[in-house]
C-alpha cells in the first residue's frame, strides 16, 4: 500500500462525507435562514423559535433521505473492504 492508495481512500471518504451530509445541512440551513428572516421581520427574539424548526427539518430529511444515506454508506464500506486485498497484496 503506497501513499497514492491512502490519498485515494481519504479523498473518497471526504467525498462520501460531503455527499451524505449535504441534504441534512442544506435543509437546516434553509430553515434557519427562513426563521431568521421571520424573527427579524417580527422582532421576536426567542431562542426556541429557531431551534425547534431546525430539529423538525433535520428529522424530516433523515426520514426521507435516511435509506439513501444508509445505502450509500454501506456501498462505500463494502467497496473499501473488498479493495483491501488488492491494496495489500
Amino acid at each position: 500500500m503506497d501513499s497514492q492508495h491512502v490519498f485515494t481512500l481519504g479523498q473518497q471518504g471526504l467525498y462520501m462525507l460531503l455527499l451524505i451530509s449535504a441534504p441534512l445541512l442544506l435543509a437546516v440551513l434553509v430553515v434557519g435562514l427562513v426563521v431568521s428572516i421571520f424573527q427579524a421581520a417580527t422582532q421576536i427574539n426567542e431562542q426556541t423559535l429557531s431551534f425547534v424548526p431546525k430539529v423538525l427539518a433535520a428529522v424530516a430529511v433523515l426520514a426521507v433521505a435516511g435509506p439513501w444515506m444508509i445505502t450509500m454508506l454501506v456501498d462505500y464500506i463494502q467497496r473499501t473492504l473488498t479493495s483491501i486485498p488488492t491494496m495489500v497484496g
